[in-house]
């Protein structure tokens, strides 16, 4: 499945800023099933330092620097992805069980599950907590196969909590998304997250893009899909699998990848230092996740 990503920020101050450093975390991540074909990055107004780096999950982002005034910021991002279809179904129901996922954890000693450790840590917006715990601990009995459980807390997140976008935003503490049971999308991944580690297991986040596709009859509106949040955990000797909790399903060819880390904080999508602005500038975000054929010609 191939698909081309248009992914617009604009930022609009109520006062001229004089210097802005920023980083952005918009480009999609080269994975085992995905491949970036093509990729444009346009910044207004016109940038005195631009430059790719990679950080140390593995992930692109873009260091860009404005040193002259503005009062309008815009960053857009075009690109082109390839998406491999999975080469088969996975049965949840077979596969190494919660207690032996412990065991393994602890004693294995290959590279693949010394990485996946600090995945069990706290991090800045993520932290283990007992009542974490305590929500997750139904879904995970010593004998049942690990991913089975895992689908089975992605469920029950899905069935408990509701989506709701006026509830929170990105400083909103995990407390209270458990608390009121509402939330979106990084709220829920978020909270799979402590609910794993709180038991002991790694879990990472990960940012990205899901095709959205209109009721039937109906064409798809530009720049109506969003960026979306779900989560990847380790099973030694199985490997990483990601969920979302808020679709209830494991990820498929719609599910594009732009960054993992440790939770949100570790792949913003635009963070940075600004000086002036004055307060509370205006956001506007567009995403547009357009499929493209397979006898389409290529090119941005």
């Amino acid at each position: 499945m191939k698909y081309r990503i248009s992914h617009s920020t604009r930022y609009q101050y109520a006062l001229p800023v004089s210097h802005c450093y920023n980083l952005a975390y918009v480009i999609p991540r080269l994975t085992d099933k995905q491949k970036v074909e093509q990729i444009e990055i346009k910044l207004s107004p016109s940038v005195s330092s631009q430059a790719q780096h990679e950080d140390y999950f593995g992930n692109r982002f873009v260091q860009f620097a404005i040193e002259k005034a503005h009062d309008e910021l815009d960053v857009t991002v075009i690109s082109e992805v390839d998406i491999k279809e999975a080469s088969g179904s996975i049965n949840l129901d077979f596969g190494t069980p919660c207690a032996y996922v412990k065991y393994l954890l602890q004693h294995n000693k290959d590279w693949e599950t010394i990485c996946a450790r600090e995945f069990m840590l706290d991090s800045p917006m993520v932290q283990q907590h007992p009542d974490l715990a305590e929500y997750a601990a139904p879904s995970f009995s010593d004998d049942r196969p690990f991913l089975s459980a895992v689908m089975d807390l992605t469920q029950r997140i899905y069935q408990d909590f509701a989506y709701d976008p006026q509830f929170s935003d990105v400083a909103t503490p995990l407390a209270d998304v458990l608390k009121h049971k509402r939330g979106v999308c990084q709220d829920f991944a978020h909270l799979a997250i402590g609910c794993l580690r709180s038991l002991g297991y790694p879990a990472r986040y990960v940012s990205g893009y899901l095709e959205t596709l209109p009721p039937p009859g109906q064409e798809k509106l530009i720049g109506a899909d969003a960026t979306h949040a779900w989560f990847a955990v380790y099973s030694p000797g199985e490997g990483w699998y990601e969920f979302d909790p808020t679709n209830n399903t494991l990820t498929s060819v719609q599910h594009i990848t732009t960054a993992w880390g440790r939770d949100y904080s570790d792949v913003t999508p635009l963070k940075g230092v600004i000086f002036g602005g004055g307060q509370s500038p205006q956001l506007f975000v567009s995403v547009d996740v357009q499929r493209i054929p397979e006898d389409a010609t290529q090119g941005i």
